[in-house]
């Protein structure tokens, strides 16, 4: 009996019960960030820390961590100490002394207090002050609009080792940064001068002691265009170069410097939207080993020295927390032309520079490149400016003797290339901005088209960012706040992106100050034009903020963007009818967008009655800025939120007593006389139920118009369709999967391979490159994955599949605290389900009535409603099945 009983003891301690209370240390945290970047080197301000971390057991949370920094030699700076938190995202450290060089590591406790390791170590560097640079602004005197300058300077190292070499550089508009005849750094800084960007190169490793070493850069402002304000040419180095026996070197552009002109010849502009010029290269003309020591430089300028930094425009620098990412890609396809001529196809239209090698070239050929969206009809690349966004997209290149590479400076988007010379290597050089491969989202249904349209929103969203969120990469080239809206809602849950986002949002809080005292934003920021606005556009921004600290949990920018929040529902408030309790002839805009865009192009409003004076969809957009700002207020313990409330209620009741007809279907607005429109658009319905305006009982009816009238609003827009239908998981497919009429589906239907600007881009020579329509890939994922954020920092998700419209689909959804995995399928009668959350994130799971739970966790059953049962569940793999 006595073995019996041990033997009995044994199999309890080995039950699944007991392997679930034992409980294991963590281990070390990973994926150590500051700001989002895991190395940066301009950290500006006190750092804000983030972290992973790492637990194998199930249902695990973090309950506390404890940070730690050091001197780059190892000296301890600071000690957070063990602070009680389940924080992991954005954890502010103490001030830092600026250009230093920092490691710092954590570690975590569980929920039940036990430690982990220590991580292995991070570092960063902080940045540069406007007061440190003790360098001068320079350029070379000219009055041309598109200058190219060439700028150099040579120096001697010292004898003893490099053990820390940094270069900082910012350039107006643009620069390429060499050192010892190697590229080591581009950058673009579309910013106005007094809000300029900077960046820090890491070139420890390219200088050798003892030798002479030169330092140089072109330089390219062309101007102001819809995205680019003018300013004023401008280059601005300073490296810094740290030997063993602890001295310094410091190298800065200042009057010893030597300039020349770019070998660019003068050339039109593409279009008068981004006002780009087309590039003609003259390497005949290249001073070639200007960017090496022993060039003959006697010839060369001296530039002008605006001043030592900051001085005459060039105010205020700061530290450019973005990249861009670039990868040499070949074409698909090449086809040589009747005439000699060569046309590559690289398959899809891509956000690119053409890099060509001509293998024999000859002394003063010149040859034409034309890049272009389509083909002729005799197969060479359309010139037509119906087919290319009214810009001229040709380059051009005169040869010197010799084989050489052509690498173009500026990007444009194109998906043909055509080279007027056969004996070529042509590529070219994809950008985007910087994000991390493992963790762009994935996506596998049991429907192939609706996964064709997710990759085609996915690349177009990543395309369409580039060192701004852009309408399109081939025409303005402008970062207008509606579309920077709807690329950054895919990016943030396509890509897990943070920077570019908080780095937009920040630029927009700057154009209300520069421009705004009223509460409005900039319909473009920066931009060449000065001040204008679109009115609804300006009301998005607030429901944007509050999808941005959702997604990461970043209270700091919260916090900063709340005075603006409340201005802009200042701004709405104002324009409240008493009479009518409705926001009536919203101040702003000009022509086509006066009083709001609702929809675009034109053809995209889809016959909405623009003769109303209190627009629904323009009230509607007001109760979520009054709603957003109520829950940033909420978020940051401000008092402001009871009555940003009561304010959004009093609209919403004000819209469903006066702007819905009999049936119940919302009409486009009233009109002066207060007379209702009698047009019910797709948009206001789909508005009013994804805005939650419509009442419970009246939701049904809305949502058969809305199906019943198929797809009637614009790639801008489509996305608050599917968001209005995530309860009829059926419609969203349908809409997704239609080839025939307007939608994703048609457009790779026709050959397409990027979202356009309306559907009806190739018959109306529309752009067929606006990223705005890549947005519904967030609501692929939250509707026929199953997957959203609930709460900020992705610390609680829905996963809800549907019941209807698919039989199964599994990806994944990069959240901060990590990836969440989802895997559903139906078969017959049975269910199964599938799910891996990271530490520290907790789901509230919609499984169907009746499914098992199985796993290591302890879940929580919710409620039962609507077909469903609703559990809670931790950390860890999780399944269902019934």
């Amino acid at each position: 009996m006595r073995v019996l009983a041990v033997v009995l003891a044994l199999l309890t301690l080995l039950s699944p019960q007991a392997f679930a209370r034992t409980n294991h240390a963590p281990s070390a945290p990973v994926d150590l960030t500051v700001g989002d970047r895991a190395r940066p080197l301009n950290v500006e301000g006190a750092p804000l820390f983030g972290w992973r971390p790492v637990d194998r057991d199930a249902d695990e949370v973090q309950s506390a961590y404890r940070i730690r920094v050091h001197t780059a030699a190892g000296h301890p700076v600071w000690d957070s100490g063990r602070i009680t938190s389940d924080r992991q995202e954005y954890v502010a450290g103490p001030e830092l002394s600026p250009a230093t060089s920092y490691t710092w590591t954590v570690r975590t406790w569980d929920r039940r207090g036990a430690p982990s390791p220590w991580s292995a170590k991070a570092s960063f560097d902080t940045g540069l002050r406007d007061a440190d640079w003790g360098a001068g602004w320079i350029r070379r005197t000219t009055a041309e609009l598109d200058d190219y300058t060439l700028a150099r300077k040579d120096f001697r190292l010292h004898a003893a080792p490099v053990v820390r070499a940094r270069v900082y550089v910012a350039a107006s508009h643009q620069y390429e940064l060499h050192l010892n005849g190697e590229v080591v750094d581009r950058g673009a800084a579309f910013s106005h001068p007094d809000e300029g960007y900077y960046r820090a190169v890491d070139v420890t490793n390219r200088l050798t002691s003892g030798g002479q070493a030169t330092i140089g850069a072109i330089y390219h402002w062309y101007g102001g265009g819809q995205g680019r304000p003018a300013g004023e040419p401008g280059l601005l180095v300073r490296l810094v170069v740290d030997h063993a026996d602890g001295t310094r070197q410091v190298v800065v552009t200042d009057a010893s410097w030597q300039v020349a002109r770019g070998p660019w010849l003068a050339a039109p502009q593409r279009n008068s939207d981004g006002g780009d010029y087309v590039e003609d290269f003259d390497a005949t003309a290249e001073p070639l080993g200007w960017n090496r020591p022993g060039f003959d430089a006697s010839a060369w300028q001296q530039p002008q020295v605006v001043g030592p930094h900051p001085s005459g425009v060039f105010t205020r620098l700061q530290g450019q927390e973005t990249d861009l990412a670039t990868e040499v890609v070949a074409p698909q396809r090449l086809t040589k032309l009747a005439w000699g001529a060569v046309v590559a196809d690289f398959g899809r239209v891509i956000t690119a520079v053409p890099l060509i090698t001509f293998h024999n070239g000859q002394q003063g050929r010149r040859i034409g490149l034309q890049a272009g969206y389509l083909l002729a009809p005799d197969g060479s690349v359309s010139r037509s400016a119906a087919d290319n966004q009214n810009t001229d997209l040709s380059f051009a290149y005169t040869e010197r003797a010799g084989e050489q590479t052509f690498r173009a400076f500026t990007y444009v988007g194109f998906r043909y290339l055509e080279v007027a010379a056969g004996d070529t290597d042509i590529r070219a050089v994809l950008q985007h901005t910087a994000v991390a491969p493992e963790r762009t989202a994935r996506l596998d249904t049991t429907e192939p088209r609706v996964d064709a349209v997710f990759d085609l929103m996915l690349r177009s969203a990543l395309y369409g960012a580039q060192e701004q969120f852009l309408d399109t990469p081939t025409r303005e080239k402008g970062q207008f706040l509606g579309d920077a809206v709807d690329i950054s809602t895919a990016t943030m849950t396509g890509y897990g992106e943070r920077r570019l986002t908080r780095q937009a949002i920040r630029q927009f809080l700057s154009s209300q100050e520069r421009y705004w005292p009223d509460g409005r934003l900039n319909a473009v920021y920066p931009n060449g034009d000065g001040k204008r606005d679109i009115p609804d556009y300006t009301e998005v921004f607030p429901g944007w903020v509050w999808e941005y600290y959702l997604n990461s949990g970043d209270r700091q920018l919260l916090g900063e963007a709340y005075p603006a929040l409340t201005a802009v529902a200042d701004y709405v408030r104002r324009h409240v009818d008493p009479s009518t309790g409705l926001v009536t002839r919203l101040s702003g805009g000009s022509g086509a967008y006066q009083y709001g865009i609702v929809d675009w192009p034109a053809t995209m409003r889809y016959g909405y009655d623009m003769d109303t004076a209190a627009r629904t969809t323009v009230n509607i957009l007001a109760v979520d800025a009054l709603r957003a700002t109520a829950n940033a207020a909420e978020a940051l313990g401000r008092g402001d939120a009871d009555q940003l409330r009561a304010d959004a209620s009093a609209l919403v009741t004000a819209i469903n007593g006066k702007l819905r007809d009999a049936g119940g279907r919302y009409v486009d607005g009233l009109r002066d006389d207060g007379s209702p429109s009698a047009h019910a658009s797709q948009i206001a319905n789909a508005y009013a139920l994804s805005y939650g305006i419509v009442p419970p009982e009246s939701r049904i009816a809305v949502a058969d118009h809305l199906i019943g009238l198929g797809l009637r609003m614009g790639p801008m827009t489509a996305h608050r369709l599917l968001n209005a239908l995530a309860d009829h998981p059926d419609a969203v497919v349908a809409r997704l999967t239609d080839e025939t009429g307007p939608g994703w589906a048609n457009i790779l239907a026709r050959g397409g391979t990027f979202t356009g600007e309306s559907w009806d881009a190739p018959e109306t020579g529309q752009s067929l490159s606006h990223s705005w329509g890549a947005t519904s890939l967030t609501e692929i994922q939250r509707t026929l994955l199953g997957a959203s954020v609930l709460t900020p920092a992705g610390s609680t998700v829905r996963i809800r599949p549907p019941q209807s419209g698919l039989a199964g689909a599994s990806g994944m959804v990069p959240t901060q605290r990590g990836p969440v995995s989802v895997d559903w399928h139906r078969t017959g009668h049975g269910f199964s389900l599938r799910l891996d959350l990271p530490v520290n994130v907790r789901a509230e799971v919609h499984v169907p009535a009746g499914a098992r739970y199985s796993g290591k966790g302890e879940p929580r059953l919710l409620d039962r409603r609507d077909g469903y049962a609703i559990y809670e569940v931790g950390s860890g793999l999780s399944a269902f099945r019934s």
